[in-house]
């Protein structure tokens, strides 16, 4: 410590040459405390780092308190006037000559932290320019070569040729309709009118008869056709076992299975007719079991076999219905017309309307009361009648040893002959 202390005046000295302007003296003995240490302090380090220079250097910057009060002592002993003048221009003065000898690395330090906040204002620019990704969303434009399509001007001129497209396309339609006739029914939805499984569901006992119905169906293309389905039943005094013995309850099920391919109400309306009309009702999938018998039994006398009747009430039906689809109508009979001329009479009437009426005779096909069905394709058309309206099949005896496969390949004979004449006519959209 005593070596530190004969080495600050010799910096003293040398600071007082420097500094001539000297102005305050009074202030000498409050400065010569205060601002003595900080630079003795450093000069200090500059003397010592002379002799001893990694050791004094340390000692000056990590303890500079504990070197003060031995430089302060020296420093009044020796000179005061030339310390406290030396001791103002220290602060500018150090940093001059300071620079000249080894204490240049000092200074330098001291400016590095200056630049340092200048770094921060760079990178702030740096997010600025982050926005140059956004030329990437530009060629979002890409869209741009669609407007390649502008090239269509290029079929502007083509107009001339258009007509002639526009005519060939008008001229492939009228090629159409014959296919179109010929393939009429398969235009149709390709599917019955009710599901199996609604049959299956409501109508268990009639799933059967539903299958039968739609492969006989299927064989004629008729898959998908629409049609609503009546069943005329006779009620003559010579229909009386048919009834007893189920045969025709058994029909009405057979037609209601038919219904549930072609008629999505699922309900087949039914005339019961002898004399005059003697009751209608509607058979449906949930009210169809012994149903025939249970109403036959509740109409009472059997009369006579008026066929005309029952036809004009088929008829008003099927007009009040408001129905779209065409009518088929399934009509049983077990002899012929009380009146010939006046079933006939309602038969070609009918012609004009969009029903079939398929006639099924129960009984001994031999008999001559048939002869008025057999000849039913002998109406003259279209004198007597527009279009062929009507087919005749004979179920024999016993209609119960018939199939029901056989019994719907009959019904089926003439009706997808007649929807396209009907079509044909106009009859039926």
């Amino acid at each position: 410590m005593a070596e530190t202390v004969a080495a600050e005046p010799t910096v003293a000295e040398t600071f007082a040459t420097e500094p001539a302007v000297a102005e305050p003296v009074t202030v000498e003995p409050a400065v010569a405390e205060t601002v003595a240490p900080e630079p003795v302090v450093a000069e200090t380090a500059v003397a010592e780092t002379v002799a001893p220079e990694p050791v004094v250097a340390e000692t000056a910057v990590a303890e500079p308190i504990t070197v003060e009060p031995t430089a302060t002592e020296p420093v009044a002993a020796d000179p005061v006037s030339s310390p406290v003048t030396d001791e103002r221009v220290p602060d500018p003065g150090p940093l001059d000559p300071i620079p000249g000898p080894v204490p240049t690395p000092d200074p330098r330090p001291q400016p590095e932290p200056e630049p340092t906040p200048m770094p921060s204002p760079k990178p702030i620019p740096q997010p600025e320019p982050v926005p140059t990704p956004e030329p990437h969303p530009v060629p979002e434009p890409v869209p741009g070569p669609e407007p390649t399509p502008t090239p269509e001007p290029a079929p502007g001129p083509t107009p001339e040729p258009a007509p002639a497209l526009t005519t060939a396309l008008t001229t492939a339609p009228v090629t159409a309709p014959p296919s179109e006739d010929a393939t009429d029914p398969a235009d149709a939805p390709a599917a019955p009118a009710i599901s199996l499984e609604k049959i299956q569901q409501s109508a268990p006992g009639l799933v059967s008869l539903y299958k039968a119905a739609s492969v006989s169906l299927e064989k004629q293309g008729l898959t998908g056709q629409r049609a609503a389905v009546y069943l005329v039943l006779d009620r003559s005094g010579s229909m009386r076992n048919y009834y007893k013995d189920g045969t025709v309850q058994h029909l009405a099920e057979q037609a209601l299975g038919l219904s549930a391919n072609l008629d999505d109400d699922g309900t087949v309306p039914v005339v019961f007719f002898s004399t005059d009309v003697d009751g209608t009702a509607d058979l449906d999938l949930g009210n169809y079991a012994g149903r025939v018998q249970e109403l036959h039994e509740g109409l009472g006398h059997m009369g006579r076999t008026n066929y005309h009747w029952a036809i004009e009430a088929v008829v008003a039906h099927y007009e009040k219905s408001g129905a779209k689809d065409p009518a088929f109508v399934i009509f049983q009979t077990d002899g012929a017309p009380t009146s010939k001329a006046a079933a006939e009479r309602a038969l070609c009437a009918a012609a004009k309307l969009p029903i079939f009426w398929q006639f099924v005779g129960f009984g001994d096909p031999e008999a001559r009361g048939f002869d008025f069905l057999r000849k039913l394709d002998d109406l003259a058309v279209p004198e007597k009648r527009v279009i062929d309206n009507a087919g005749f099949f004979h179920a024999g005896r016993d209609p119960r040893a018939l199939t029901d496969a056989g019994l719907y390949k009959e019904l089926m004979v003439e009706f997808p002959e007649w929807l396209i004449e009907a079509r044909a006519a106009g009859i039926v959209g």
